[in-house]
């Protein structure tokens, strides 16, 4: 059964009055479950803490202990230009990497699945040792090191849809030959990253500003599918970002819910093929609020079936 992980403490999170990655995006998309009849019908999880061993596997101790130490009491810290920490920040964020964690379990055990996690901050930018783009830890990362390590799998994959490419995601695993990272993100566009990829386990589709449905569904479909098809994972992870909306200004692509809905529903016929329908997906952007609940539900529907 599709579940649903989440937790009050995510709404904890607040880096300012102008930032766009704010609490509401977790409401926005909570109301368009409900709305759409899906709270009936998923099972619902709340997000533990994830523990600092479960950290280490993807991120170096130095970069945590600057991070748990920078955690204020009060105001705000500045990690970097647009990654900001507030008294609720920590915790938020060691529950939104924690929920992936509880994800795979939850999966593993047969106790529920796929698994979508609404959660925030983000993770995907997040790199072995510096923090970026609103993420503090890399969610998806943490997940799939867990899948790795404490389910002894052999070989999984992440794909990321998002507008922006998973740069930390990259940055950790562009040497792992056990994970598999499929991207699709604008370029040239922050942060200016992943259109040069060197290694075997990496595959980047870097598409213009302004690509819209057909031609993003045409470079996956040519790209991604047959490298994921020989790889055969035993865990499909999903970096699920819903700012490449046409509607959502901070991107310049054109998708739209409809192609939220194709991607999933490809996905989960690759998962069912080669791991049994085990899926983790875990929110990254997605900022413009109507979009953004519309096209998380679009994005769900197709794991009901």
């Amino acid at each position: 059964m599709l579940a649903i992980i989440s937790h009050p403490d995510c709404l904890g999170h607040d880096p300012g009055p102008l930032h766009p990655e704010i609490a509401e995006r977790l409401s926005a998309i909570n109301d368009q479950i409900i709305m759409s009849g899906l709270d009936f019908v998923v099972q619902r999880y709340d997000a533990p803490l994830v523990t600092r061993k479960q950290l280490e596997r993807v991120h170096d101790a130095d970069y945590l202990d600057r991070v748990f130490a920078m955690a204020p009491a009060a105001g705000s810290v500045e990690i970097d230009g647009d990654t900001v920490m507030s008294p609720g920040t920590l915790k938020a964020a060691r529950r939104a990497a924690g929920a992936g964690v509880l994800g795979v379990d939850l999966v593993m055990e047969g106790k529920a699945g796929p698994i979508f996690c609404a959660i925030r901050p983000p993770g995907h930018h997040a790199e072995r040792d510096k923090a970026m783009g609103f993420c503090l830890f890399n969610n998806i990362a943490v997940a799939a090191a867990h899948a790795l390590e404490a389910h002894i799998l052999s070989r999984v994959a992440i794909v990321d849809f998002d507008a922006h490419h998973g740069n930390g995601t990259e940055h950790i695993f562009k040497s792992e030959p056990r994970v598999l990272f499929c991207a699709s993100f604008q370029h040239p566009f922050y942060p200016f990253s992943g259109h040069a990829s060197d290694t075997p386990n990496l595959v980047d589709v870097p598409l213009k500003g302004g690509t819209g449905g057909p031609e993003f569904r045409a470079a996956v479909t040519e790209h991604w599918f047959p490298t994921l098809n020989r790889f055969k994972p035993e865990f499909l992870f999903i970096s699920a970002g819903f700012d490449a909306h046409w509607q959502d200004d901070m991107g310049g692509l054109e998708l739209s819910e409809a192609d939220y809905g194709w991607i999933s529903n490809e996905l989960l016929k690759i998962a069912r093929t080669h791991c049994n329908g085990r899926i983790v997906s875990m929110l990254e952007g997605g900022y413009e609020l109507g979009s953004l609940a519309r096209s998380a539900v679009a994005h769900l529907k197709p794991f009901l079936d």
